[in-house]
């Protein structure tokens, strides 16, 4: 579990108590009684409060809270507070970022510092061994919390302190700087550098950046946005070294490599905001689940903030519907979460988030519709403690890569919308709707529990991935990969042997070249012969590879244009398994049948049939297994049952047929005989 002093599921939220009066505090604490909350993150933007200036420090607000939390059972998730640093940290001349154009951003809003400053990370650290000193044997204290969102708003910096930090990086990566011009392919527009002092970050320019450069700019800013982190996460390991240290990741982010920062994380957390509009698709935040939990192989993950209704942030931002916050809480615990929190406890009457919601809203607080929800929610979550550790078995994995997703949106490409994430989707959401569990797994994830590996828009090769790729299907594994695959090496170089580079004797083909659509553009594909539910022709756009086969098989062929007749998509057989290749994007409904003849010919099924927009995930421990099933339908929906069960959140036993309700979820566990 997360923590032995908090065997439960943890529920509660950002708390911030500093803005507001003491007689506040003691109401709050007994609405969070009453909505059963047991956990509370504290002092995330606090810094100017706790340091008025560097050397005082007043802790005195602090101390009375913790205490407070303390004597009412609630445990604490303490910030170090250096996600916004105070007026007079931002005067140190090394402090404030500068962005691509030299313009240096100023302070005044959240997170506005250089991650490369020697002033923000010293003094970062001294913060932080003052708050680990003061508090490391508090009763309150159950995690501490690392900054806040790193990366939002200042993903790359381009001051002097970041050009001499990436100067330092690369002569460390490649040891001379022959070994640069040749990874980079500096002959190009006479980019070669004779001197490491020659070299810069990719700032604004006349036209493109050299993108192998911008590559290892974007893993350098990681890297530097981490060691941010970890000069925080050493102090606090140093002095409480059995106290679980996270920060709060975030959905659809591709700045920070999270699988390279997860092996520096004790547990897993992030930040869930789906746009609650009526019409909202559930597999967007499911997919974001998935690729949390499977940061640290399956591990529990904290959902550490999402809405209780509205956010503050989109263009219109519509209320959460009544039963979609419980819900959608649900469904992350139905994808691996042991803690459901929110952003924020009481809702801000001043500042920039004042129309954010929280768990008690403006004015009528106690008697609103969303603290009444989240009473509910809070008392049914007490009661599901017997869930905590169990795991998601999974049979099919979608590889993520952060290197591959800079590389290839790279700003010139040959289609602006060919987006990586988007391929992921293309897979994903089919198998999420036909309640198929997915393991998200990085490129050195060990393949050898899965019966189907899938890696979209696989455009960088790496280092042992081919042999890794070769081993899985030969000892009798699925493996999928799509259009625009095999292209280029870790340094963003081209494979002379043609494309898809170190994949051609795995998929047995070679593409002679690739044709990217206009908007208005499509195509067709004829199948070759049926795959399930597969038969006839279907429609294709965004990318038409033009390919041959050399020992793959042809599944389907291109309808129109210059490539007619030539594959769209083939099998490969390789050892015991097999390798497809789809050479274009098909319909969301053409890759479920494709999905679908793939999980039978497997063996895989969803836990539970269910209807169309019921999601069902199981979650096994020592204690059993728990079958949760999720309507994100607007209407009652039927769903036939095997066998008894009893729902563990209503405490009462199901038989036969399950009747949801619109927005309801059940946890059904097996009846004993």
């Amino acid at each position: 579990m997360i923590s032995a002093k908090l065997p439960k599921i943890f529920y509660g939220g950002d708390y911030n108590p500093e803005q507001w009066s003491e007689e506040v505090w003691q109401e709050d604490m007994r609405l969070m009684k009453q909505a059963k909350v047991n956990l509370v993150s504290i002092g995330i933007f606090s810094w100017a409060l706790l340091q008025p200036n560097e050397e005082t420090f007043n802790f005195g607000w602090l101390d009375k809270i913790m205490n407070l939390l303390s004597e009412n059972g609630t445990y604490v998730d303490l910030a170090t507070a250096t996600a916004a640093q105070p007026a007079w940290l931002s005067q140190y001349a090394d402090v404030l970022p500068v962005d691509i154009k030299g313009n240096k951003i100023s302070y005044g809003s959240r997170q506005s510092y250089c991650p490369n400053s020697p002033t923000y990370r010293r003094l970062g650290r001294q913060l932080v061994r003052e708050l680990a000193g003061r508090y490391q044997n508090h009763p309150a204290l159950l995690m501490w919390h690392v900054n806040n969102e790193y990366a939002c708003h200042i993903q790359n910096c381009y001051c002097e302190n970041c050009a001499r930090a990436f100067r330092n990086w690369v002569q460390q990566r490649y040891g001379t700087i022959e070994k640069l011009n040749d990874a980079w392919g500096t002959n190009f527009w006479s980019q070669r550098y004779y001197q490491w002092s020659e070299i810069i970050p990719p700032r604004a320019t006349s036209t493109f950046p050299n993108p192998s450069l911008t590559l290892d700019y974007r893993r350098f800013m990681s890297d530097s946005i981490l060691e941010c982190y970890l000069g925080e996460y050493k102090v606090l390991k140093e002095i409480t070294p059995d106290i679980p240290v996270t920060t709060n990741f975030m959905a659809d982010f591709d700045p920070l490599d999270y699988f390279k920062w997860a092996k520096h994380l004790d547990v897993i957390s992030w930040d869930s905001y789906p746009n609650p509009e009526p019409g909202n698709y559930p597999g967007w935040a499911a997919l974001n689940h998935d690729i949390m939990r499977g940061l640290k192989n399956g591990q529990p993950f904290i959902l550490m903030e999402q809405a209780s209704s509205q956010v503050n942030w989109r263009p219109v931002n519509t209320n959460k519907r009544p039963g979609v916050m419980s819900l959608w809480s649900y469904q992350a615990m139905a994808h691996g979460a042991d803690a459901i929190m929110f952003f924020q406890w009481r809702q801000s009457i001043k500042g920039a988030e004042k129309f954010h919601s929280a768990m008690v809203p403006h004015g009528n607080g106690e008697q609103s519709r969303t603290y009444r929800e989240i009473s509910k929610l809070g008392k049914e979550l007490a009661n599901l403690a017997e869930i905590i550790d169990s795991r998601i078995k999974a049979d099919v994995a979608i590889v993520l890569d952060h290197e591959n997703w800079w590389a290839v949106e790279y700003e010139q490409r040959p289609n602006l919308d060919l987006k990586y994430l988007n391929q992921i989707r293309q897979f994903y959401n089919p198998l999420f709707d036909m309640n198929i569990p997915v393991d998200i797994v990085p490129v050195d994830a060990d393949l050898a529990s899965y019966k189907i590996v899938i890696a979209p828009l696989l455009y960088m090769i790496k280092p042992g991935m081919k042999e890794k790729l070769e081993d899985f299907v030969h000892q009798g594994g699925t493996f999928v990969t799509s259009f625009f695959s095999g292209i280029v090496d870790e340094n963003d170089g081209v494979f002379l042997e043609g494309y898809p580079g170190p994949l051609q004797n795995l998929l047995g083909l070679y593409v002679e070249e690739f044709d990217p659509l206009e908007p208005h553009m499509n195509n067709k594909i004829r199948m070759s012969r049926v795959l399930g539910e597969m038969n006839g022709e279907y429609s294709c756009n965004l990318w038409c590879d033009l390919l041959h086969p050399t020992t793959a098989e042809i599944l389907a062929k291109f309808v129109n244009d210059y490539y007619s007749g030539y594959p769209a998509i083939t099998v490969n057989h390789f050892g015991k398994g097999k390798a497809y290749y789809i050479a274009t994007q098909l319909e969301l409904a053409t890759m479920k049948r494709f999905l679908k003849y793939l999980t039978c010919i497997n063996l895989i099924h969803a836990p539970l049939d269910a209807p169309k927009g019921v999601e069902v995930l199981k979650r096994t421990n020592n204690h059993g297994e728990y079958l949760f099933v999720l309507n994100h339908n607007h209407h009652v929906t039927e769903i036939p049952l095997p066998e008894a069960y009893l729902d563990l959140i209503s405490g009462t036993p199901v038989q036969e047929v399950l009747n949801l309700q619109p927005k309801g979820t059940v946890i059904l566990k097996k009846s004993a005989p």
